[in-house]
């Protein structure tokens, strides 16, 4: 990105190894840059290594500001090594995501095992119960996604998975296309528009209506959060989704 973003921290969610390709510890270091180009700063679960520790000390090491959320049981240096940017100890595993996600404006999931499945997938169930407003990006690094979303496309068909709640999550290969995304992106919930918008969306794959001109339509299934987006409207890759507030009283933890 080379224009500030909308986004003021972005929670990430990562394996705490690097993986057994060189594209992953690439695709750490390029959202790395994203967010510091964005001038975004990064909340993540703590750590230094693996691509958490990749990405979290790039963002550091680029001048913005890394808050590591970790539960107080995990702070040894066996295994989180040497953290960077501000930490936060919580009392568990339960705490730490909240506090987490209370203090992001998005979230993104780069490759990753079970923490990091476990951990977006909460949150995408958090947004598809209206808990949170906010966007939730999955970097496909190398179609490394690419069986999850074929298997949360075929819960759409069986009919355990709603198409609007299938379009909560936003992926794309790079790390610059996802950020692309998820700064104009609009969470689509139940609503008397839906056919239509899975219309215009098909009109912009097949060349009829561009990217842009997509990006015209600001959807909310409520007339409060319509009019919220329509005061935060700002033309072409500036729209976000609905700033409401974190209600972590709401998760009773």
């Amino acid at each position: 990105m080379s224009q500030a973003s909308r986004f003021k921290r972005m929670c990430l969610s990562c394996g705490s190894s690097q993986g057994n390709k060189s594209s992953y510890h690439d695709a750490a270091i390029d959202l790395a840059n994203q967010l510091v180009g964005g001038g975004i700063d990064l909340v993540y679960g703590g750590g230094s290594i693996g691509l958490m520790g990749l990405v979290s000390q790039a963002v550091y090491h680029g001048g913005r500001h890394v808050i590591g959320v970790i539960p107080k049981t995990l702070m040894t240096p066996e295994i989180v090594g040497e953290m960077v940017g501000e930490v936060r100890p919580v009392g568990d595993m339960h705490q730490r995501k909240a506090e987490m996600a209370r203090l992001s404006d998005a979230f993104i999931a780069l490759p990753g095992g079970y923490g990091t499945l476990e951990e977006l997938l909460e949150v995408i169930t958090w947004a598809q119960l209206g808990i949170h407003h906010k966007p939730v990006g999955l970097l496909n690094v190398e179609g490394y996604y690419d069986s999850l979303l074929t298997f949360i496309d075929q819960a759409v068909e069986e009919g355990f998975v709603s198409p609007a709640a299938r379009r909560i999550i936003v992926s794309a290969p790079t790390a610059h296309q996802l950020m692309e995304k998820l700064e104009v992106g609009l969470l689509n919930v139940e609503g008397y528009y839906d056919s239509l918008l899975t219309f215009i969306d098909q009109a912009v794959e097949e060349g009829f209506v561009s990217p842009a001109a997509r990006r015209i339509i600001v959807s909310a299934p409520t007339a409060h959060q319509l009019m919220e987006k329509l005061e935060e409207y700002v033309p072409y890759y500036e729209m976000v989704a609905s700033g409401l507030d974190w209600e972590a009283d709401r998760l009773d933890f």
